[in-house]
């Protein structure tokens, strides 16, 4: 198990998996404009309006 271990190391070692460690955590900092993710598709189709009846009520 721990030659298992020191080749996945070494295989990550020779095709850059470990290159830049900070490069992705300072990116998120400084990136442009902070905006919401677009709410997904299925949620605006089963979204009840609110002047609409609620099936409940």
């Amino acid at each position: 198990m721990g030659l298992g271990g020191l080749l996945a190391f070494l295989w990550s070692m020779k095709s850059g998996q470990l290159e830049d460690l900070d490069g992705a955590a300072e990116r998120v900092l400084h990136q442009g404009q902070d905006v919401p993710l677009p709410e997904p598709e299925w949620r605006r189709e089963n979204r009840v309006d609110d002047a609409k009846e609620q099936p409940w009520e």
